[in-house]
């Protein structure tokens, strides 16, 4: 079972959602606790990746902890994603 974390600034998308939307998300996060065979961020990145529907949570593992770094749509995901190849 993991512990879960958050990084300054993950939810700067994530509160301008709606509630229902909010809540969608608030329940994978929890599930994250005991989710095995995440999808790993390609490109070196140490990051793992959630989908759901057009919505991303992408956090890192670290031994039994993971900290959730971003939440966003796709549009918003490519954004974040693309700020670590420059």
């Amino acid at each position: 079972m993991y512990e879960i974390s958050y990084s300054e600034g993950w939810d700067e998308y994530f509160k301008k959602m709606n509630r229902d939307m909010q809540t969608k998300i608030w329940k994978k996060i929890q599930q994250l606790k005991e989710l095995e065979g995440i999808r790993h961020l390609k490109k070196g990145l140490p990051y793992f990746v959630v989908e759901m529907g057009q919505n991303r949570i992408c956090f890192k593992e670290e031994n039994n902890f993971r900290r959730i770094d971003f939440i966003g749509n796709h549009k918003q995901y490519e954004k974040w994603y693309l700020s670590f190849m420059k």
